[in-house]
């Protein structure tokens, strides 16, 4: 009988660690957000989000203000569709500007908003057009290639500094 007690103890212990690393894992993952928080739901257009993802950051001043809620295709305009949602508690003017970034050189892509100085403020089902698309690593290197076979293939020899 002592022996089956003690089998209890250590099955429950040993299932309370594993769902705490399941937990663990999830929300490094950015797979689970626990936020009780109110939220308003505002859109947004980009010509590129990169490897933007549902439930990634937007974040003011490195402070997380909201998440990304879905991504959708626009086929009239070519554009991706991102919905957010923004925290009630943090109010932001209707001219604030969003921009992707990414966390360091190669980490996960969020939403960085900077603060407008309109009167008035972002609420629900407004759309923010003051955006900034990803930066793509592979255009940056192919532009620069480019910008570097063009100022090697145009420019003349220098001169060897002999007379003639």
């Amino acid at each position: 009988m002592q022996q089956n007690k003690s089998d209890v103890w250590v099955g429950m212990f040993v299932l309370i660690g594993v769902l705490a690393l399941v937990f663990l894992a999830l929300q490094s993952a950015n797979l689970l957000s626990l936020s009780f928080q109110k939220t308003y739901t505002v859109t947004a257009r980009f010509d590129n989000i990169g490897g933007l993802k549902p439930k990634a950051a937007v974040k003011s001043a490195g402070v997380v203000v909201g998440r990304v809620e879905s991504i959708n295709f626009n086929d009239q305009t070519f554009q991706a569709d991102v919905v957010l949602n923004m925290e009630t508690r943090y109010a932001f003017p209707k001219d604030s500007s969003l921009k992707i970034l990414t966390s360091g050189l190669l980490g996960d892509q969020y939403i960085g908003i900077e603060a407008g100085a309109s009167e008035q403020n972002l609420k629900a089902g407004d759309r923010v057009t003051a955006t900034q698309s990803a930066v793509v690593l592979e255009n940056l290197i192919g532009q620069f290639l480019y910008g570097k076979a063009e100022q090697g293939g145009s420019g003349a020899a220098p001169d060897a500094g002999g007379k003639e």
